[in-house]
């Protein structure tokens, strides 16, 4: 099958609007959380979240797009216009129909839903719903609207598996050049989940951290005193490209996606397998499909959202796949700064696995200051500060509401 690399990255977080700004911060150990400010949380239990600042879409989007775009679509339009102006393909001199686009959202316009829906409701009855209500709603707009703005013609779709959602995308993207069925394809995530309904949804399942007085410290994987994850939003975005392609051409690389598997715990709607059998086969089978032995692996980013039961069984597999005492293995939960993009989070989690290889720094776990005695001692969780280390292979776990586990391997280009 044909090696597939990443060319091109692009990134809108609560750390940053740009791969450079958010890559510096994360090292930095920098919390992006603060008190929610995209609607009154005044009467939630939870009252805060890690936003996106100063997004300002009008530099790509013209008034039109903007009116006629949710705004989890406006987050991956304007982060696939970051990583395909960073890939340097000369797009125009390729057949359109050889790049596509594979994009995630696990809940699409949920901001368009509410202000649509809530407008009705306070109405007399009479349905005024806007023309660009569905359009604006359905999760695969998002990749629609990338392949309209760029004229890509080739595989076009969206993946739904809730936190999972972007590691999906990236392996389905991965095996669909493998066979040839694309020479490039742009893959990732956005989600725009901080409205009332989403926050309020989430904070009713007790999911969601309540430390409103300490917003910034509130994500704390592996913590003792954890008390749930923060959410976040924003978008990742990778171009993908076929090897020969991308080295005919004389592109940087920034690494191999090597190998990518998914499985399903078949367990409970919303609680991960107790014992981490899904999380466990599926990073077994990811390191199979990228040709990776478990010793070569460098840096594992895990899921952990800072959730009691999560965190704990996620450890249990990780554990039972590399040993109580893994050698050479680092450990970090960058959830802790980001705070959970939901389906955006494996593509932001993704290009921080890539900075690492490319830079040599394993960016660190922040806000844990006891960790949880159920932890194997010998596990390598990196707290506090980044660390300098070279990296060859990395690792990325994703976990989703439904079970559903995805893993993606990156392997550093020799």
């Amino acid at each position: 099958m044909k090696r597939v690399v990443v060319t091109g990255i692009g990134a809108i977080t609560p750390l940053g609007n740009d791969p450079v700004t958010y890559w510096r911060q994360m090292v930095a150990g920098v919390s992006g959380a603060g008190p929610i400010t995209h609607f009154n949380a005044s009467q939630f239990k939870t009252r805060f979240a890690c936003e996106v600042r100063n997004f300002d879409p009008s530099a790509l989007l013209d008034r039109s797009e903007m009116k006629r775009t949710d705004l989890f679509t406006q987050y991956a339009l304007v982060a696939a216009d970051q990583a395909i102006k960073d890939c340097g393909i000369d797009f125009k001199a390729m057949d359109p129909f050889d790049t596509g686009v594979i994009w995630g959202s696990g809940q699409g316009g949920m901001q368009t839903f509410e202000e649509q829906v809530t407008e009705y409701a306070a109405g007399d009855g009479t349905p005024r719903f806007s023309p660009f209500f569905v359009p604006k709603l359905i999760a695969n707009m998002a990749s629609g609207m990338i392949s309209i703005k760029y004229g890509f013609m080739g595989i076009n779709y969206t993946t739904v598996s809730a936190c999972s959602t972007s590691n999906t995308a990236f392996m389905d993207a991965l095996n669909y050049i493998r066979v040839g069925k694309a020479k490039v394809i742009v893959a990732g995530g956005s989600e725009a989940p901080i409205t009332a309904a989403s926050i309020g949804g989430f904070t009713s399942m007790k999911a969601m951290s309540t430390r409103n007085d300490d917003p910034q410290h509130a994500s704390r994987p592996f913590d003792m005193d954890r008390d749930g994850f923060v959410m976040g939003e924003g978008a990742g975005a990778l171009v993908l490209e076929e090897y020969e392609h991308a080295k005919t051409r004389g592109a940087h690389i920034y690494a191999e996606l090597a190998g990518a598997a998914m499985t399903a715990d078949a367990y409970h709607m919303t609680a991960t397998h107790p014992e981490g059998a899904g999380a466990f086969r599926a990073m077994q089978d990811a390191l199979k499909d990228a040709s990776v032995n478990k010793e070569e692996v460098d840096y594992l980013n895990v899921h952990a959202t800072s959730t009691p039961v999560g965190d704990l069984s996620e450890v249990q597999a990780v554990t039972r796949l590399f040993g109580p005492e893994p050698a050479g293995l680092v450990i970090s939960a960058t959830k802790s700064m980001t705070g959970h993009l939901l389906g955006a989070a494996g593509a932001i989690e993704a290009i921080a696995c890539l900075l690492s290889i490319r830079d040599g720094v394993i960016p660190p776990t922040i806000n844990t200051q006891q960790l949880d005695p159920a932890i194997p001692a010998g596990l390598d969780i990196l707290l506090g500060q980044a660390r300098q280390k070279p990296v060859r292979v990395a690792m990325s776990n994703t976990f989703g509401f439904g079970g559903h586990n995805g893993i993606v391997v990156f392997k550093k280009m020799e």
